[in-house]
């Protein structure tokens, strides 16, 4: 039996604290540290107090997903969000990488562009963002919190879609220069990626237009340059075929998560992150009758469900082969010790959505109570 530091004994009994094989990893349990966009990366530099963040939500065998980390100069359109495209970026992560490996963690970094999600401010000499399409977005929320507006965005010329996609090479790159295991490519919630695969949005007439397959095709290439860069065992891509954020919906969002888990599986990457179908927007949990399944038993490698996830669902989830792993992401950011939580069946505590996203380098941050602080 797999045991996990002192409290091995009792790590089976509930199904997201049996250990899982994940490729060349040995996870012992099944609960994921989602990515969260945290900004609280000055200049789009990772601080020091990212250290005590990540580590603090670390456990021996445990899968962690960094937040979304900007693959160039123009993948930015948050503030304070981290970067990975130059060397003074990929340093300032490694001590982050090397806290969270000292305490038994598998880290991966999510690699990101916002693509029409920008305006003119977050761009280099204030250039107008890139996009699949030139249709601008008409909503001014960004993150639930802070309004933003959007510049319209540029449509990207047929020719200069392989830049964009060395961007996502290079930036996979960095990340094992950073020290990290692997990486997350972000296809979700409405960025760069999901702008291109989304018919709602995209509205090209060229190769990367068009047909299913076309719009998946910036994905996919993306998918094939960095597992070449980093082998196909170090790369997972994130997807949320049936959420429409930031005005990204799809006709026929089965069809569309069926095709990328079925292509994915010529790369042999070792994980599919999908978004559940009840997310439909930003942190609201809605009844939906559809789900992830047919994308989980066409897809080959290890498969990861995210989205309004508590213990009793995620056990469910686990223990009726819907997935492999649970993604937690609202509840990890306020339990830093949430498989300990889940173990002991222990009371929770709230997150504070009002402190998700302010620049505070403790506050809603590394300032949440262990069980142990929480009961003395």
């Amino acid at each position: 039996m797999e045991k996990d530091g002192e409290n091995g004994e009792q790590k089976n009994q509930i199904p997201l604290l049996t250990p899982y094989q994940m490729g060349k990893f040995k996870l012992s349990h099944r609960i994921v540290l989602a990515p969260l966009t945290r900004q609280r990366s000055y200049n789009n530099v990772p601080q020091p107090h990212a250290i005590l963040y990540y580590s603090q939500r670390t456990t021996k065998g445990g899968l962690l997903i960094a937040e979304a980390t900007g693959v160039s100069d123009t993948a930015q359109g948050y503030p304070d969000t981290p970067g990975i495209w130059t060397k003074q970026q990929v340093e300032a992560w490694k001590p982050i990488v090397d806290a969270v490996h000292a305490k038994g963690g598998v880290f991966f970094c999510q690699i990101w562009h916002t693509g029409r999600v920008s305006n003119r401010g977050f761009q280099p000499n204030g250039q107008d963002p890139i996009s699949s399409t030139d249709k601008p977005l008409t909503q001014i929320q960004s993150n639930g919190i802070d309004v933003a507006e959007f510049t319209p965005p540029r449509r990207l010329a047929t020719d200069e879609i392989p830049e964009i996609v060395q961007h996502f090479r290079l930036a996979a790159r960095n990340a094992m220069e950073a020290g990290f295991d692997g990486v997350e490519i972000h296809g979700a919630h409405g960025y760069l990626i999901d702008q291109f695969m989304k018919d709602q949005v995209n509205d090209r007439t060229d190769k990367y237009g068009g047909s299913l397959e076309n719009r998946c095709r910036f994905a996919l290439e993306i998918v094939e340059a960095v597992s070449n860069e980093i082998g196909p065992d170090r790369v997972g891509i994130r997807l949320s075929p049936f959420a429409n954020y930031m005005e990204s919906g799809d006709s026929d969002p089965e069809a569309l998560g069926l095709y990328m888990s079925e292509s994915l599986n010529k790369y042999n990457i070792l994980y599919c992150h999908m978004v559940e179908p009840r997310m439909k927007t930003l942190g609201e949990k809605s009844e939906c009758p559809r789900s992830l399944v047919p994308m989980r038993k066409s897809f080959k490698g290890t498969f990861i469900s995210a989205g309004g996830f508590d213990r009793e669902d995620g056990n469910k989830a686990v223990a009726e082969k819907q997935t492999d792993l649970v993604a937690y992401g609202r509840l990890f950011l306020g339990n830093p010790d949430l498989p300990k939580r889940f173990e002991l069946n222990a009371p929770l505590n709230k997150y504070n959505r009002d402190t998700f996203y302010v620049p505070e380098p403790v506050i809603g941050y590394t300032d949440y109570p262990f069980l142990e602080t929480a009961t003395d």
